[in-house]
């Protein structure tokens, strides 16, 4: 695939502070990254890198107990906008967050209401707010929103975006349908791979190639849909975070240009 579209997603330099990443992709001529929260405090981007800035991670996380525990939630998600636009981030990543009890139906309304409150400072300040559906085997801790039909259907009655990510919609039956369905609404793709056996729930992604995802096919399948933006690659993983960053960025751009 064409390296103008590869993004590095911070995590996948989890032990880097965000000026080395920059440095780190400019080393290796990686046009963009994607940036998270955690890593932007006391931070200064560096000017003249030639390396821009694809996605701020994350918002979302709406549901909670209590009523001023949801205020607090979309007002920190009000911040993460301002934060976006201060770095020239294009698109804000919202993982909706877990139910704080057992109801499920009640913490979807929140995480919908709760998107609902930013979405006019959203689009007042430029920012297009990504609701990314997370694989189900995290809809215990981090999202309940846990499909791409059920992201498109919250997409399109709040008139906000789709994040896709290989690492958790590559196993729908309805995968495909459900891309063309997000057609017009893609605002970032994300790329990893599902190693067999998944060695760890969130630290267990695996290097383009290194599994059984079809990467080609999903890409093709987002580009056919309106998306030609960046391509982050995002891998949350020990092993690789414990690694000589050079030696994986140079793995992952030769990855990225032969399997993506």
């Amino acid at each position: 695939m064409d390296l103008t579209r590869l993004s590095l997603n911070q995590i996948t330099m989890e032990r880097l502070s965000l000026v080395e990443a920059i440095l780190a992709c400019q080393r290796h001529s990686i046009p963009h990254i994607g940036v998270w929260r955690h890593k932007l405090e006391g931070a200064t981007l560096p000017r003249d890198t030639g390396v821009s800035v694809s996605s701020l991670c994350r918002g979302g996380m709406f549901p909670a107990a209590t009523a001023a525990e949801r205020q607090a939630r979309i007002d920190d998600n009000l911040r993460a906008i301002d934060q976006a636009v201060g770095i020239g981030a294009p698109t804000l990543v919202l993982v909706c967050g877990p139910a704080p009890d057992r109801d499920i139906d009640a913490a979807r309304s929140m995480v919908a209401n709760g998107i609902a409150a930013i979405g006019d400072h959203a689009r007042a300040c430029g920012v297009r707010l990504g609701i990314e559906p997370l694989h189900p085997m995290f809809a215990g801790d981090r999202s309940v929103i846990t499909s791409l039909a059920e992201a498109n259907s919250l997409a399109i009655q709040l008139n906000v975006g789709i994040v896709i990510d290989t690492f958790h919609v590559w196993w729908d039956p309805d995968l495909y349908p459900q891309i063309a369905r997000a057609a017009g609404r893609i605002v970032g793709f994300h790329v990893s791979d599902w190693l067999v056996p998944l060695p760890d729930v969130l630290l267990g992604r695996g290097m383009m190639g290194d599994g059984l995802i079809e990467l080609r096919r999903i890409r093709e399948a987002v580009e056919s849909a309106g998306y030609h933006g960046p391509v982050e690659v995002e891998i949350f993983n020990r092993t690789i975070w414990d690694s000589d960053p050079d030696t994986v960025l140079t793995t992952m751009r030769e990855r990225f240009e032969a399997l993506v």
